[in-house]
């Protein structure tokens, strides 16, 4: 399992949803959001937008040598 499909399903188990609750919120096919899991294929944009029906933060960012975060 991919490392940011792995954190949606701990997210999840945490949270007490299922990945069938997630896709309804999501207005997306539990299937499609199955496969979606499975090839690890979020943009940006869905991530924050299962943090925040998680009722979570999402933060994605490179961090330099000198801890600036880009």
């Amino acid at each position: 399992m991919n490392e940011m499909s792995e954190k949606i399903r701990i997210a999840l188990i945490k949270k007490g949803w299922t990945l069938t609750q997630l896709a309804a919120e999501m207005e997306v096919s539990q299937p499609n959001l199955s496969k979606k899991l499975k090839r690890n294929n979020f943009n940006e944009e869905e991530l924050r937008r299962i943090a925040e029906l998680l009722d979570m933060k999402y933060e994605a960012y490179f961090i330099m040598e000198d801890g600036t975060k880009i």
